[in-house]
C-alpha cells in the first residue's frame, strides 16, 4: 500500500465515484462500440450525418456521438432524443453489468464508517440508481447520484456533476476525494478542487493517467478497501 493512496483516504471526509468503471462494467454484456455504432446509424437513418474526429471514431464512445451532435445542434430536440436513446441503451447494460471486484463492500465500509458517498458520472442517473437499487446499495448513497443532463457541454471534464455532489453533500472539496477512470475524471476533479484518485483496469490505462498528471491510481478496490480498513484501525 502506497503512502500517497493513505494519505488520500485519511484526508477523505466524502467520497465520489465515477459510475462506469470504479462500481461496475456497464457494457461488458454490449460493447460501447456498438451503442455508439448504434447511435450513429440511428442519425443516418433519420438524415442526419454527424462529423466525428478521427480520436472520437477510434474512442467507440458514445459520449462522443453525443458531444458531436451537440456541437452542430446544441439544446435542440435532436440531442434531448439522442441523450434519452442513449439512456435507454445504458439501462438495458446495466441489467448485464459486471460489479467492479471489491467496489460493493468498500462502498459499504466507507458509508459504515461515516464516510459520505456521491456518484459524479456522465452516464445517466437513472441508469446509475437502477443498477444501485440492484444491488441493494441505494441507502448507501441516497439521493447523491448526479450524471448527465441534456446539456453535455456539462460532461466532464467539466466539473459541474462533481460540483453538484460536493454541494449536495453539504461538504468541503479540500475534503472531498473522487474516484475514477478516466482522464476527463480527473481533469473535472482537478477543476472543481477535489483530490483524485485513479482507477486503471490496464496498463495503458493506468500510463493515460499518470501522463495527465494522477499520483495515485490502483488497478483493484481491495487496496482502498484494504486502506480504509486500516485507516478505521489507526
Amino acid at each position: 500500500m502506497t503512502e500517497n493512496l493513505k494519505r488520500v483516504i485519511a484526508a477523505a471526509e466524502n467520497v465520489l465515484f465515477d459510475f462506469d468503471g470504479p462500481i461496475c462494467r456497464l457494457f461488458a454484456g454490449r460493447e460501447a462500440r456498438v451503442v455508439a455504432e448504434s447511435l450513429v446509424a440511428w442519425l443516418e437513418e433519420h438524415g442526419r450525418h454527424v462529423l466525428l474526429t478521427e480520436e472520437e471514431r477510434a474512442s467507440g464512445d458514445p459520449h462522443a456521438v453525443l458531444r458531436a451532435v451537440d456541437r452542430i445542434h446544441p439544446g435542440s430536440d435532436l440531442v434531448e432524443e439522442l441523450e434519452e436513446r442513449l439512456t435507454r441503451e445504458e439501462l438495458r447494460a446495466a441489467r448485464t453489468a459486471w460489479p467492479t471486484a471489491y467496489a460493493d463492500p468498500l462502498i459499504q465500509t466507507l458509508r459504515a464508517v461515516g464516510v459520505r458517498l456521491a456518484i459524479a458520472t456522465n452516464n445517466s442517473p437513472r441508469v446509475a440508481r437502477a443498477y444501485l437499487a440492484d444491488r441493494g446499495l441505494t441507502e448507501c448513497f441516497g439521493p447523491h447520484v448526479y450524471g448527465r443532463t441534456t446539456d453535455l457541454h456539462l460532461l466532464k471534464p467539466d466539473p459541474d456533476c462533481i460540483r453538484r455532489a460536493v454541494a449536495s453533500l453539504g461538504a468541503r472539496p479540500s475534503a472531498s476525494l473522487m474516484v475514477g477512470d478516466t482522464v476527463t475524471d480527473l481533469y473535472a476533479a482537478r477543476a472543481a478542487g477535489v483530490a483524485f484518485l485513479g482507477y486503471a483496469r490496464s496498463e495503458e490505462k493506468a500510463k493515460r493517467l499518470y501522463a495527465a498528471g494522477a499520483e495515485t491510481v490502483v488497478d483493484s478496490m481491495l487496496p482502498v478497501l484494504e486502506a480504509v480498513r486500516r485507516n478505521v484501525q489507526a
